[in-house]
């Protein structure tokens, strides 16, 4: 009797050895899955969304609304005790919280916001599908000393070290201040999505604990991002708060330090498709634990 291999294919090789060639290579999956007819995005945003890689919608969250969920964040990044779970990721020099994981189960204002139809019914739309969230978190940079996040894809880390089969998946980051050229606002490069980047490197054991504060292994190498801004340019999203970035999973991004006074913080949600569901790691001994990469499949409802 023959054992049936029930191994999923990997359409996205990554994690390389430094001596093999890892060459970029074309993105075979969609970027929106459905039309118009299907959620509250028009033609003209989706075909523009496909074609950059993200969208943005001014305005998402009312000013109170943003003045209730920065309380949310001053609160939960004050808990001297929280500040122990290891769902809080803290600055390697200052111990200030940098992210925490995982928000939407310690915050019931979160744990609302994504099934609000202003977030959930685009990420639907977009993915073409029921959706389940991948991850929350929320993204603190303070003034004066909040480090960036150098270049990198989403995608590749969560292909490697989460298991996810495809770029089927997409994140909503809505500014809770006002995000300036100059306080480390997230850059983009538009159409890289388009373009998938094999990065170098042996996956660590428990990479995450390094990688959250500072990731070294799962980024391009300086001359294939240089090859992308050069194709793409670079774009940065800047606007009061309570905007939102909707972004695909596999475009380029990064942000610089913050060394003005003026902090930039923002809520972050992933939307996984239901028909995207996790299996084992593609480059990585051990999955992530499930407060960054869930195995909750079950979907969203309002």
């Amino acid at each position: 009797m023959t054992l049936m291999d029930t191994r999923t294919e990997d359409r996205y090789p990554t994690r390389i050895p430094a001596h093999v060639a890892a060459k970029p290579m074309e993105r075979t999956d969609p970027t929106v899955w459905s039309n118009e007819a299907e959620g509250p995005i028009d033609a003209a945003t989706l075909a523009s969304h496909d074609a950059k890689g993200f969208s943005i919608v001014e305005g998402m969250l009312s000013p109170a609304e943003v003045q209730g969920y920065w309380q949310e964040l001053v609160r939960l990044s004050g808990d001297e005790q929280f500040k122990r779970d290891e769902r809080v990721v803290v600055e390697k020099k200052s111990n200030e919280v940098r992210s925490i994981f995982e928000v939407h189960k310690v915050s019931e204002l979160i744990a609302e916001l994504v099934r609000d139809p202003r977030v959930l019914d685009r990420a639907q739309q977009i993915l073409g599908s029921e959706v389940y969230l991948h991850q929350t978190r929320v993204n603190y940079m303070p003034g004066y000393k909040g480090n960036g996040f150098y270049w990198h894809s989403d995608f590749e880390t969560w292909h490697a070290e989460d298991g996810m089969p495809a770029p089927r998946a997409v994140s909503i980051s809505i500014a809770l201040t006002d995000n300036y050229p100059f306080n480390g606002g997230l850059m983009v490069m538009p159409g890289s999505h388009r373009t998938f980047v094999p990065c170098i490197g042996e996956t660590p054991d428990d990479h995450y604990k390094s990688s959250l504060k500072e990731q070294e292994i799962g980024v391009p190498s300086q001359n294939e991002i240089t090859m992308l801004a050069a194709e793409h340019g670079i774009e940065q999203f800047t606007g009061p708060a309570g905007s939102a970035l909707v972004f695909d999973s596999n475009i380029m991004h990064g942000s610089g330090n913050n060394i003005t006074p003026f902090p930039r913080s923002n809520i972050f949600m992933v939307f996984n498709s239901v028909e995207n569901e996790l299996v084992e790691p593609f480059a990585a001994r051990q999955p992530r634990p499930s407060f960054i990469a869930s195995r909750e499949f079950t979907p969203l409802t309002r």
